[in-house]
C-alpha cells in the first residue's frame, strides 16, 4: 500500500483486504496511509476508526461508511453549491 493515496482511490485500494473485515482490524492495516483531498488530507486508519460500524462486508461497504466521516475539505471547497441556484 502506497504512503497516500487519492480519494479517488481508496475504494480499489480497500479491495486489497480480506472482507468480511473487522473495523479494528481494517484501521490498522491502513495506518499510516495518507489521503489527499480536493483540499487537505487525513490518515485513512484514523477516518476507519471513526466509522460506527463493527464489520463491513465489502471493501464498497467500507467505502460507504468512510464517506459519512470524511471532512468537508474531502469532496471540495466549503460553501460551494452544485449549481442548483
Amino acid at each position: 500500500m502506497p504512503d497516500e493515496i487519492h480519494l479517488s482511490r481508496v475504494e480499489s485500494a480497500l479491495e486489497d483486504h480480506a472482507y468480511p473485515a473487522d473495523s479494528e482490524a481494517l484501521a490498522e492495516s491502513f495506518a499510516g496511509t495518507t489521503v489527499l483531498f480536493a483540499d487537505g488530507e487525513g490518515d485513512l486508519g484514523d477516518l476507519l476508526a471513526d466509522v460506527d460500524q463493527e464489520t463491513f462486508e465489502s471493501a464498497a461497504d467500507a467505502f460507504a461508511a468512510l464517506q459519512n466521516v470524511l471532512p468537508i475539505e474531502a469532496v471540495g471547497e466549503p460553501g460551494q453549491s452544485d449549481g442548483d441556484a
